[in-house]
């Protein structure tokens, strides 16, 4: 499931592609046809991220809801402005090292970090003409639009860049007060919300449950944007055991859970990966970036060493979804 940093990182996609420009909207797959009719020919006006949720506002204060869910992506095709706050010199986002490493070919084989598709990951079905911000351009003989590949529930086209929606979750039109209503029912979300504010918000949030840890940090209702990954390394960084009930883990631990949050978010955003380990040398830092097998504390390492203890990381279930988790070092 696509977690909150990289729904961030796709509105900033539309922010600097979409937002400002008139907008042509179809629905290639049909289950969305109606939707894209009310939306084609208006100008994008606003974007914005709250954990797992994309809100794109156009003309006459219409909003357009995307969760993406398990399976949702956008791919983008086109000439691509990246955001150079995040984006490296090869024109894929978010290749940047706060440590020092040069890590422009760097490339993550699994796509998490890739420019043209951003949500699960799949591999890009589109080609990607670069801006000037980027590394070049397409061929002359490049069909423009490209074509439709697949089941695509919206397409949205400007003049240059095109955005296709496949497999989400939810996709629908609502008024403001029907997305605000939507945003007052999540969690706080650091990159939205005052930081501090977040803070109090969720200790005071999680302190009064009964419910396990491992559950509450996937309720979005509870805090905004974490999903299986994020869940599973934050409870090992900060040594807790996922069936703790959120009223007894003591409140101090509970803060620094919010604050890991932000940064491991900031992280996510930036750099377009769930980085989770901390005090890497710049070739193991690069590792890392790489493969996702070298990016992880426990998340996908069941029955392998901890990285800690050397204790067995276990697999279980909770909540539906896949917990990974050591049990010595989380006790």
């Amino acid at each position: 499931m696509p977690e909150g940093h990289s729904v961030h990182r796709i509105a900033r996609q539309f922010d600097r592609n979409f937002v400002g420009r008139q907008v042509a909207a179809s629905s290639p797959q049909g289950r969305f046809a109606e939707g894209a009719s009310v939306i084609d020919g208006r100008a994008a006006v606003d974007v914005r991220a709250v954990g797992k949720q994309m809100f794109l506002e156009f003309d006459d204060e219409l909003w357009l809801r995307v969760h993406l869910g398990m399976y949702g992506a956008w791919d983008f095709a086109g000439e691509i402005l990246v955001d150079p706050t995040i984006a490296s010199a090869n024109g894929r986002m978010g290749q940047t090292n706060q440590r020092g490493t040069d890590l422009d070919r760097v490339m993550d084989a699994a796509g998490e970090n890739s420019l043209t598709s951003i949500g699960a990951p799949r591999r890009t079905r589109v080609h990607v003409r670069m801006s000037e911000q980027t590394t070049g351009l397409a061929d002359e003989g490049d069909a423009w639009p490209p074509p439709v590949v697949g089941q695509v529930r919206l397409r949205l086209l400007t003049e240059s860049t095109c955005a296709d929606l496949r497999g989400p979750t939810a996709c629908q039109l609502q008024t403001p007060d029907e997305m605000l209503a939507t945003i007052a029912g999540l969690g706080p979300d650091p990159l939205v919300d005052d930081p501090a504010e977040g803070e109090e918000r969720f200790t005071a949030t999680v302190r009064r449950k009964p419910t396990p840890i491992g559950l509450l940090l996937m309720d979005q209702s509870v805090v905004s944007g974490i999903g299986n990954v994020y869940r599973a390394e934050l409870l090992f960084r900060a040594g807790l055991d996922p069936h703790t009930p959120g009223r007894d883990v003591r409140e101090e631990v509970v803060r620094e859970l919010w604050r890991d949050w932000v940064r491991l978010l900031r992280i996510g955003v930036e750099t377009g990966q769930m980085m989770t380990m901390d005090g890497l040398d710049p070739e193991a830092y690069r590792r890392a970036m790489a493969s996702r097998d070298d990016r992880h504390w426990v998340y996908h390492r069941a029955g392998l060493p901890c990285r800690v203890c050397g204790t067995a990381v276990v697999l279980e279930e909770m909540g539906a979804r896949k917990l990974y988790w050591c049990p010595r070092c989380q006790r």
